[in-house]
């Protein structure tokens, strides 16, 4: 309800509801031309992208194009469908790499230097209480010197600090001797509570992620980017999710949720600036839906829709305007036309003076502005919603990830483009293989017809008789055997696979081809051919990371920060993709870890490691919930302040404890304090040395 109001609030910047729609609708006549003069400039310009896009698809279904022209001589109509391959090869690549730690590849850590939330804390539960809170640190050293950076500001106390602790201000509330900054003896306690905050909020987005089903939406992007060279995904927007809830009665009460909905976009049905290079550069960007007749009536319970002129464009029928490539898509055209409403979805810069023509209020602290950026939906020539773009900062909620970089366009490159050639080589290279191998494999008859009696069937099957009449003599039946060239035909079509290998740069080997020789043969060898085969997907990995989930993650933070404020979440962070992370193999991750481990372990480097990330990242490597089997850092903190006061409130129980034979600091021995030692081997002589050698018992004598 708060979400909901939060969008509420900015009623007055939308266009009102009108009894009227359609053509009478004349305040939106000018607006709706606009939106239309750039629909239409966008889709002949993006005419070039989408034959690419349909000989993509074809060869990844395995379907001729009108483009290719069989003879009558040739029988064979085969299609290998390698581009399916390689497209899947580098689908599940991809996803194997995002998806490899269980979870949507998304993280928010504290900037270097934060800012309204202070970095760490400390104190130290061996300091008395009654330390004075203007002192910084224990300092072995009773003396100072200016600049020595212990100065205080004016006024500034433990209390003061409390006002930045974040998410950690009621836990550390009673905490005294607090101070700010890590500290540099061993038994002080440090406290990150601007890494708590990140840690908050990145639970707080996985879950938002996880409730609109987010790591399905990704899925279908990279599907589109492997093979068309771009994946589009759309968010966040709030949407109210149905949770199914029955009371003791069995009464069906289901329980209502606004939450931030993530969803993918298909490349067919975008439309952008076609002068922009990327989505940061775009004026607008135009996405076409297909609604039914149920979806048009859904959209009247959403904000600013305006529910009169729906019910008149819904009245008027549906006036779906086909496009030619989607009876290509779909393989067929439907015989009764599409039942559908076309509904056009603007996002991008409108010049203030449209904005005032269609009665759009404007605030005053952008009255000076050129133009503003809106939101307009609108069907059969009527504007179903017309409102000023609700997200602070203004931004166009769109975010486009290229398979590989296209440095001159917004569309990238995918797979079926870079492996058109080579697919169009295999086919014909199989069709000539295979059309001769059936010419060859038969026999071709030439038949002297005076020599055979008059009106014989000249069909030829085992056991057949041809009758002969008197004449000459001579044969009178031949056969003729072509040569059989279909190795050859092969050999080129082996070598059009592996230039398909060198264009897409993805070996056959990697999705599971047989008969791999030379140094492939060894584990060591495969292993080595494997990791240079995922620098393209790395590259690629990249490309989502900086494009699609940075940008992302970036706009589900603001959102958060905008609709639905925590103060638990204050802080000063930033987005992190974890795409790259993932790359690292989890033995290869936890055995640098445990490495890592053993050498911070020595006291002389303990200071400059920092535990708790490491235990949380071996946990991870171990697939594990670090959440579940570590403790927080607040938490630890806390843990090891109640124990103080335990042992303080209890002095007879630390007496108890060391009785028990804890080891000692000092002990080198090895024993670990206890009474068994660990002792010296025997040496050869000694009695218990096992290369000694035995003496035989002599026999009893009768």
């Amino acid at each position: 309800m708060e979400q909901k109001q939060s969008f509420m609030d900015s009623k007055p910047i939308a266009l009102e509801d009108m009894k009227k729609g359609g053509e009478d609708d004349f305040e939106g006549s000018t607006l709706v031309k606009y939106v239309e003069e750039l629909y239409t400039r966008s889709e002949e310009s993006r005419f070039v992208d989408e034959t690419r896009w349909l000989k993509a698809y074809r060869n990844y279904r395995g379907i001729y194009g009108p483009d290719v022209q069989f003879t009558e001589t040739e029988k064979s109509r085969v299609f290998i469908k390698v581009t399916k391959t390689k497209t899947l090869a580098a689908y599940g690549q991809i996803t194997d790499v995002l998806f490899a730690n269980n979870k949507f590849p998304l993280g928010v850590e504290p900037t270097l230097i934060p800012d309204g939330v202070v970095d760490s804390v400390h104190f130290d539960p061996t300091e008395p209480k009654d330390m004075p809170d203007t002192e910084k640190d224990i300092d072995p050293s009773p003396y100072g010197y200016k600049g020595d950076g212990k100065e205080f500001p004016a006024g500034a106390t433990a209390h003061t600090l409390k006002d930045e602790l974040g998410p950690l201000s009621d836990k550390l509330k009673d905490i005294p001797n607090l101070r700010e900054g890590p500290s540099a003896t061993p038994t002080a306690l440090t406290f990150y509570p601007a890494a708590v905050a990140a840690k908050k909020m990145e639970k707080k987005i996985h879950d938002q992620l996880e409730e609109s089903g987010a790591t399905k939406h990704l899925r279908s992007s990279v599907f589109e980017m492997a093979l068309f060279g771009t994946g589009i995904m759309k968010g966040p927007f709030a949407l109210d999710k149905e949770y199914a809830n029955w009371d003791q009665e069995g009464v069906y009460t289901p329980t209502m949720k606004t939450i931030p909905e993530v969803s993918h976009v298909s490349i067919w049905n975008l439309y952008w600036d076609p002068d922009a290079l990327n989505i940061d550069q775009c004026q607008y960007v135009i996405e076409r839906h297909k609604l039914s007749r149920t979806q048009m009536y859904a959209l009247k319970k959403r904000p600013f829709f305006r529910a009169n002129v729906i019910d008149e464009a819904v009245k008027d029928g549906e006036k779906y305007t086909k496009k030619y490539w989607e009876d290509d898509l779909r393989d067929y055209a439907p015989r009764f036309g599409t039942n559908r409403f076309e509904v056009l979805e603007y996002w991008g810069n409108v010049s203030i003076e449209l904005l005032k023509e269609n009665d759009v209020a404007i605030p005053k602290e952008l009255e000076d502005m050129q133009e503003l950026q809106a939101n307009i939906w609108y069907c059969n020539g009527s504007i179903l919603r017309l409102v000023l773009n609700p997200f602070k900062p203004a931004r166009i909620p769109y975010h486009a990830a290229p398979y590989e970089l296209n440095p001159y366009s917004l569309a990238g490159i995918g797979i079926g483009e870079n492996m058109m050639d080579t697919q169009m080589l295999m086919n014909g290279f199989m069709r000539m293989a295979v059309d001769n191998a059936v010419l060859s494999g038969n026999l071709v008859f030439e038949i002297d017809e005076t020599n055979l009696v008059p009106g014989q069937e000249l069909s030829v099957y085992p056991g057949k008789v041809f009758r002969r009449q008197g004449g000459a003599p001579g044969q009178s039946l031949f056969g003729t055997k072509f040569p059989n060239v279909a190795n050859e035909n092969l050999q080129l079509f082996d070598k059009a696979r592996q230039l398909a290998d060198e264009s897409t740069g993805i070996p056959s080997f990697s999705h599971g081809q047989t008969g791999i020789t030379g140094v492939g043969r060894t584990a060591s060898g495969i292993s080595m051919l494997m990791s240079a085969a995922s620098g393209n997907i790395k590259t690629v990995v990249k490309n989502i990371d900086d494009y699609l989930l940075e940008p992302l993650g970036r706009a589900l933070f603001s959102f958060n920060m905008q609709f639905d404020f925590d103060p638990e979440i204050r802080g000063d962070l930033e987005i992190s993709a974890k795409g790259t992370e993932s790359l690292m193999a989890n033995e290869v991750r936890s055995q640098r870890l445990m490495q890592f481990l053993q050498i911070a372990s020595n006291p002389a480097l303990m200071p400059f490691a920092k535990f708790p990330y490491i235990i949380k990242e071996i946990a991870k490597s171990m697939d594990l919930d670090p959440d579940k089997v570590t403790n927080s850092m607040e938490e630890a903190g806390l843990q090891a302040y109640l124990l103080k006061q335990f042992q303080a409130e209890h002095p007879s129980v630390a007496p108890a404890v060391a009785a028990q034979g804890a080891p000692s600091v000092t002990d080198m021995t090895g024993g670990g304090g206890g009474n068994i030692g660990v002792g010296a081997a025997p040496v050869p002589g000694e009695q218990g040395f096992s290369g000694n050698v035995q003496q035989q018992t002599p026999p009893a004598q009768a």
